[in-house]
């Protein structure tokens, strides 16, 4: 274990003890349970000791050598924020299939298309790859993809400059704030995963192919992973521009919907007669299509939709909210996607 936790640390991951053969974090001291007090101001990790988790993660290999030397058996779990790091944990257990909108949240998966034997994270991260006209994160031999001790699987990416991302459990439906996909959940900020090499009384986590380093983090997952509300920054301007830096191609206009705007816009030199309603629905229906196909931020859309029907129309603005929000849910029924993809 103690060689784990010093190959990791090397890499640059902070890492804390997990309590023997389990994926727990380790307790320490019998007074942070009692007094149920928060990481700020413990005892324990102004003293070097391990508590709270991934509070106390750390590279020191001195601190390091001194928690596994004083108990080998402890386990090792990486914090995925400070190690700049995103972990796809995909299930494998096989679940009963919840209806069909929950499957991909924020993704309207037609009726015709035949759901028959999806069971775990591994069929919907699958689906969504198709969806997308991408790889399969499951299948991408570039990164570090480890086999947990449950058959499951964790794919690590490593994160690009400013972006920065938030846990999530691969539950979806109503009240859930984030998710990816229906069994798969994500490990980042606020959240660790078990190291590679790990092994636990269910069995070990072991490592697949010949990658021993996350890549990159694909555009494409970077854009479902804002859209699904896993994006975290210290800003909202800082996040907007960064939204729009992730989802937009700059090398490419977005399907005509600048022109579509500017019609909207263009009806402010007449109070009647312009065909506001169906201009505004139209450039709706267009945004929806983008932002269900990856391609533009739904925040971003309603916020330019937004600004172009309001610059005609100033005193029409519950009217406009109305007519954007059934614009884009219809318009999320048909993806956008680039030419040549999927």
């Amino acid at each position: 274990m103690i060689d784990t936790a010093i190959w990791c640390a090397q890499r640059g991951w902070p890492v804390h003890p997990l309590a023997p053969g389990s994926k727990v974090p380790a307790a320490n001291c019998f007074r942070c349970p009692r007094e149920r007090h928060t990481p700020v101001g413990c005892p324990c990790l102004e003293a070097g000791r391990w508590c709270h988790g991934f509070h106390a993660a750390t590279t020191n290999l001195d601190r390091i050598r001194e928690w596994w030397g004083r108990q080998p058996r402890l386990g090792v779990a990486v914090s995925c924020g400070p190690a700049r790091v995103v972990v796809l944990d995909v299930d494998a257990h096989t679940s009963k299939q919840p209806q069909r909108d929950r499957l991909l949240p924020g993704i309207t998966i037609h009726p015709s298309i035949d759901l028959a034997g999806l069971e775990n994270g591994f069929h919907t991260l699958a689906l969504l790859a198709a969806y997308r006209g991408q790889q399969n994160p499951c299948h991408d031999e570039t990164t570090l993809r480890v086999e947990t001790a449950s058959k499951g699987m964790h794919i690590w990416y490593s994160l690009p400059h400013g972006l920065q991302l938030r846990s999530s459990s691969g539950a979806t439906g109503a009240g859930v704030k984030a998710a990816l996909a229906w069994q798969v959940d994500v490990r980042a900020e606020k959240g660790y995963a078990v190291a590679p090499f790990m092994r636990t009384a269910k069995g070990s986590y072991k490592p697949l192919g010949t990658a021993r380093k996350p890549a990159p983090l694909p555009q494409w997952l970077a854009k479902e992973l804002i859209r699904t509300g896993h994006g975290v920054s210290a800003s909202p301007a800082h996040t907007g521009r960064m939204n729009r830096q992730m989802l937009r191609r700059t090398d490419e206009p977005i399907d005509g919907l600048s022109r579509l705007l500017d019609s909207v816009r263009d009806c402010a030199s007449a109070a009647e007669g312009t065909g506001f309603t169906s201009k505004l629905n139209k450039a709706a229906f267009t945004a929806g299509g983008l932002v269900a196909a990856g391609r533009l931020f739904e925040a971003e859309a309603v916020d330019r939709l937004t600004e172009a029907a309001e610059s005609a129309r100033p005193q029409q603005r519950d009217k406009i909210a109305r007519i954007i929000s059934d614009g884009l849910t219809a318009g999320a029924r048909r993806p956008l996607h680039l030419e040549g993809s999927s």
